[in-house]
């Protein structure tokens, strides 16, 4: 049976700046937007939310779905990543909660465009996403009958 990983990630938007986290992945900084893995027991979003607040101590709901990338890594690993956005007025002030994070950064994106140090080919192209795709509503992502909700 295919099992891809499912994971979730936050374009974060401010002023035509975007926010990337920087990690270090053997020896060297790379970076991604606000992204993990979805767990056990929460919705795409309730993912979403917290790995913005793990990774950039930013804690806020997405507000729009971009698109699904079905995508294989360079290692062979199959992924399922839901794109989020987040347009925020100003740019935030940032503290990383999770210990792989070294900082955050506020970019423009064609500098995030043209890196040569992006985690995947995926961090350029949502931002192309962003620029260029339409964006849906939260409700298209519906959690049907989902047990964890509260008052459920």
């Amino acid at each position: 049976m295919f099992k891809p990983h499912v994971t979730v990630a936050c374009l974060v938007q401010a002023q035509g700046k975007f926010l990337v986290v920087e990690e270090t992945i053997n020896g060297k900084a790379t970076w991604n937007q606000p992204a993990g893995h979805l767990e056990a027991n929460e919705t795409l979003v309730e993912a979403a939310s917290r790995e913005l607040w793990e990774e950039t101590g930013i804690r806020a709901v997405p507000q729009q779905f971009v698109r699904m990338h079905q995508w294989i890594a360079p290692d062979n690993t199959p992924f399922l990543r839901f794109l989020f956005v987040i347009d925020l007025d100003a740019p935030l002030p940032t503290t990383p909660h999770d210990s792989d994070i070294d900082r955050c950064l506020w970019l423009d994106p064609q500098i995030i465009l043209e890196a040569d140090n992006l985690r995947s080919p995926l961090v350029a192209e949502s931002i192309r996403c962003y620029l260029e795709s339409p964006r849906y509503p939260l409700e298209m992502l519906g959690a049907f009958n989902w047990p964890f909700t509260k008052g459920a």
